[in-house]
């Protein structure tokens, strides 16, 4: 039991993986006999870890076959006001308990991730490296939990709002302003810097889903 209990947990972390990553994308279907194949594990775990991702609507049913899930513009929009206050209070939170270790982090982060201005998708994996340092800087594991299950749903995008010509200067420049103050232990600003720079970002994919800006090759 022990062994399909830790074959079920590395299929489910291993397709999860895949999807957030761009492997699979919105619409791509997952055959059950290929991923057992490519993870190398036994099909009932993989049959395990489908079943979960399609409870938590990460994939859906196109007949009897199973595809990664697509969002549609009003599921995005709930999405974003939802991870927009999440976030914000991880922000305000991070300002009132984070550790002078944590805040050096986040510093280093910002620095370190202007080196990935020209690879969108290196900066995209950054940015949620940024963002979860910023969770776990809230040291409250139940907000932790919720924006774990937020950012599994952001993996459903098709492509990462950095992709945009001229979005990742922008965006280090809305973490700097974050971690400035975090640093300041200014609980307000953190959670507004926070919020704004979502808001920043969705805006940006609207503009990216009806072709009005250029992307990033």
């Amino acid at each position: 039991m022990t062994e399909t209990r830790n074959g079920q947990t590395d299929a489910y972390g291993l397709i999860l993986e895949a999807i957030d990553t761009g492997l699979y994308r919105p619409g791509d279907r997952l055959v059950e006999s290929e991923l057992a194949e490519r993870l190398g594990v036994s099909r009932t775990p993989v049959r395990e870890a489908l079943q979960r991702l399609e409870t938590q609507s990460l994939l859906t049913r196109d007949g009897r076959s199973l595809i990664v899930a697509s969002l549609d513009h009003n599921q995005l929009a709930e999405l974003y006001v939802v991870r927009a206050e999440l976030e914000g209070l991880a922000a305000r939170l991070a300002a009132r308990h984070a550790t002078p270790e944590e805040m050096r982090v986040l510093r280093e982060m910002v620095d370190e991730d202007r080196a990935l201005l020209s690879n969108p998708k290196a900066l995209s994996r950054a940015n949620r490296r940024f963002h979860k340092q910023i969770h776990l800087a809230s040291h409250n594991r139940y907000l932790v939990q919720q924006l774990d299950l937020v950012h599994r749903s952001m993996a459903l995008m098709a492509t990462t709002s950095l992709a945009a010509q001229g979005r990742g200067e922008d965006a280090l420049a809305e973490h700097a302003a974050i971690v400035t103050a975090i640093e300041a232990r200014a609980e307000d600003a953190a959670d507004e810097a926070l919020k704004l720079h979502i808001s920043k970002a969705f805006v940006t994919r609207l503009k990216l889903d009806s072709g009005s800006l250029k992307r990033v090759e």
